[in-house]
Parts: structure tokens; C-alpha cells; sequence
């Protein structure tokens, strides 16, 4: 048992947690929760940390799983250090970090000519992105594209915002959002951009082919240069004195009025 927070494996933890550089130099990210551990596919799991007060009772429930996988129990105080969360369940995973290609998405884009992404420019709030891999799943979003700026979903708030979103959706950063709106584009993909100077109501359109949504970052909206390369600009329109809705607000608007209309018998608007 790890009594020690000198311990090497404890310092990984921390640094996992607080620091994006260090996930990526190690290919890992920190899951903490029941729920995280319940829904992370066993073959990414590099290795899981219990706490010494709730080992037995985890045991008794996800018994054939740990068994299979490397398992450390650690004192309660040191586990506790080893969180981000104020109250710890008492178990927290490392994890290999998914890696997906956009050539990929786009040969299912391709097959089923009802693709759906999310295109996010420079998101800050790691509550945003994660509510917005969650409502994607709900959606049933092809995938979520990031521009470099953006917020680290590895982040561990943004992780645990998944709601374990995060292993199911594919997901990619791109340093050039302008040109990948372009490509998406090329492969018959049209791009929305959600602005506040859009011409056209967001459920007017018809998204029941392939559709890309452009958001913005919360404080500045999308900059002028990524929204040119959007075939419209469209807007949701709102009542009172609201000048714009939450990103991850906005997103699930757009998404589940796409998921709405491809509904049923290959929907209707």
C-alpha cells in the first residue's frame, strides 16, 4: 500500500493533473469516479489507485474487473492529495489518451452522407467542453474539432463534465479550424457558423445531410476570418435582453435540432 506522498507514482498523479504537458509527454489522463472507471474501456485503462477506506466495498463490486487490471491501494490522506475532486469516491484511473485522424472521420462522413461535427474555436471553460462531448453523444455527433486555442480536455474538470463522454466521441485539435472548415466542405459537409449577425433563424435549415457547426470562444463570439469560411451564418434568436446564450448552450440547440430532424423515417423539418 502507498503510505507516502513522496511516492513516484503519487508525484505522476499530481503532475497528470495539473499539468497538460505532462499528459501528453506520458500519453495519459486522470479519470476519477466510479462512473469514469465503470465506463472506461478496460484496454485503456494503464492503471487504477483505490483508496484504502473504499477498496473492499469496490472490490466487492467491480471484483473481475480490477483483477484484471494493475490496482494500488493508498492510504486515505495520500489518496486524497492524489485528487482534484473535494470529495473523492475513492478510485481514480490512469488512462491512455485517444488519438483519432480526420481522414477517418471523414471515410464514415463519406459512407453515410449524414455526418455531424462540432467545430469549437478557442473554448476557455472546461465545463463547456465537456457539456458539449456530452450533449454530442446525445446528438450523435461523427465528431468534435478543436481549434489549437482551445481548452485541454484533458483537463480533469473538463473530464469529469464528459460524464464519460469522452471515451465514446472522436475528437481532434487542429491548428488551421479555417482550413479543416474547408475540407469538411470539399467532402460535400456543410458549415454553419452560429453568429450573432446570422440572416437565418438555426431552424429554418435543413441539417439532414452532412453539417459542420462552427462555435465560438465564449467572450468573442468566432473571429471574422473563421466565419467566412462557413456556407451561412445562422443565429438563435432570443427574447429579452440576452445578447448571446453559453457556448455549450448554443452547441446543444444546434445539434439536437440536426438530431430532430433525422429522426424517424430520415426526417422532416
Amino acid at each position: 500500500m502507498i503510505t507516502s506522498c513522496s511516492n513516484r507514482s503519487v508525484r505522476e498523479v499530481i503532475q497528470l493533473n495539473q499539468k497538460a504537458k505532462a499528459r501528453n509527454a506520458q500519453d495519459l489522463f486522470v479519470a476519477e469516479g466510479v462512473r469514469m472507471f465503470e465506463e472506461a474501456p478496460e484496454e485503456r485503462i494503464y492503471k487504477v489507485y483505490l483508496a484504502q477506506r473504499a477498496q473492499d466495498g469496490l472490490r466487492r463490486l467491480y471484483g473481475d474487473k480490477l483483477d484484471r487490471l494493475p490496482v494500488e491501494t493508498v492510504a486515505d490522506d495520500v489518496f486524497d492529495r492524489m485528487c482534484d475532486t473535494k470529495t473523492p469516491q475513492g478510485i481514480l484511473c490512469l488512462i491512455r489518451q485517444f488519438h483519432y485522424r480526420l481522414e477517418e472521420l471523414l471515410v464514415s462522413a463519406d459512407r453515410d452522407g449524414r455526418a455531424m461535427f462540432m467545430m469549437l474555436e478557442d473554448l476557455q471553460d472546461p465545463g463547456n467542453l465537456g457539456t458539449i462531448f456530452r450533449a454530442g453523444e446525445g446528438a450523435g455527433v461523427t465528431g468534435i474539432i478543436m481549434s489549437g486555442r482551445t481548452v485541454d480536455l484533458y483537463n480533469p474538470k473538463t473530464i469529469r463534465s464528459t460524464m464519460g463522454s469522452v471515451y465514446r466521441v472522436p475528437f481532434l485539435y487542429t491548428d488551421d479550424l479555417c482550413g479543416t472548415a474547408d475540407l469538411l466542405r470539399k467532402h460535400h459537409i456543410n458549415v454553419y457558423a452560429a453568429h450573432l449577425e446570422g440572416k437565418d433563424d438555426y431552424d429554418v435549415c435543413d441539417y439532414r445531410c452532412g453539417t459542420a457547426f462552427l462555435i465560438g470562444n465564449e467572450a468573442n463570439g468566432l473571429r471574422e476570418e473563421t466565419a467566412g469560411h462557413a456556407d451561412k451564418r445562422i443565429r438563435i434568436p432570443m427574447e429579452g435582453k440576452v445578447e448571446s446564450l453559453n457556448a455549450a448552450v448554443a452547441s446543444s440547440i444546434l445539434m439536437y435540432e440536426a438530431y430532430r430532424q433525422r429522426r424517424g423515417n430520415g426526417g422532416t423539418i
